[in-house]
């Protein structure tokens, strides 16, 4: 309700504005093949009249196809069928799917601090520079080896490295105490991480790596003061 995104069907009458060829939602995020069949559902109720006057149908991105049990059979038979249905073109935007589960941030605790009964593990990442989404949102990352807290496991919040007062995590419980030093591996951030990072504080980008089949690690790109310069002027 009041969405800034999209147009109520309600506001468009029976015919389209001159030049629109095509109709696009985006309604799915990390989603499976039955949710989308739902949205079809809907949007062929709400603006079916138009497709008439439609050359394509753009279904968005969100289709999390590559998650293990994942229909992709019943995926691919909603857009045959919507196809011969209506005779239209019909688009799917590459999403997360593309990188799921394939890339982790990796971090070092740099110290440990203590205000009122608050453990705070100050992590070389930041979530407002290298996570941004983890706050715009939000959601919370899952880190490795760390559950929601738990009573009677060493328990932290996890801060960012810069100075902005929300760059932090609210607690994960581990089944060690961290010390300085101590890896925080974040999951699956592969996807948003690099393509939303900024340089607020002239904090450093994490490099850029490869971890092959072989247990080695390459090195793709490093960043350092000359990246942060170049953005500015």
């Amino acid at each position: 309700k009041g969405s800034r995104l999209g147009e109520a069907p309600d506001n468009l009458g029976d015919t389209l504005p001159a030049g629109i060829e095509g109709l696009h939602f985006h309604t799915l995020c990390e989603s499976s093949s039955y949710d989308l069949e739902k949205v079809l559902a809907a949007f062929e109720k709400h603006f079916g009249r138009f497709f008439p006057q439609l050359k394509w149908v753009n279904f968005g991105g969100g289709h999390l196809m590559t998650r293990q049990g994942y229909d992709i059979g019943h995926l691919i038979g909603l857009l045959q069928a919507f196809r011969e249905k209506y005779g239209l073109e019909v688009i799917l935007e590459p999403g997360s799917a593309i990188a799921w589960e394939t890339g982790d941030l990796v971090s070092t605790v740099l110290d440990i601090t203590h205000n009122r009964g608050v453990r705070t593990a100050i992590a070389d990442v930041s979530f407002t520079a290298h996570m941004p989404d983890t706050l715009e949102m939000p959601y919370r990352p899952r880190i490795m080896g760390a559950t929601d807290p738990q009573p009677g496991k060493p328990t932290y919040r996890i801060g960012g490295v810069s100075c902005l007062a929300g760059d932090y995590m609210e607690a994960y419980s581990f089944d060690e105490e961290l010390q300085v030093g101590s890896r925080l591996i974040f999951r699956d951030m592969i996807h948003y991480t690099m393509v939303k990072t900024t340089t607020f504080n002239g904090v450093k980008h994490p490099s850029i790596c490869i971890w092959r089949e072989n247990d080695t690690l390459d090195v793709v790109r490093e960043f350092g003061y000359e990246d942060f310069k170049k953005r500015l002027s």
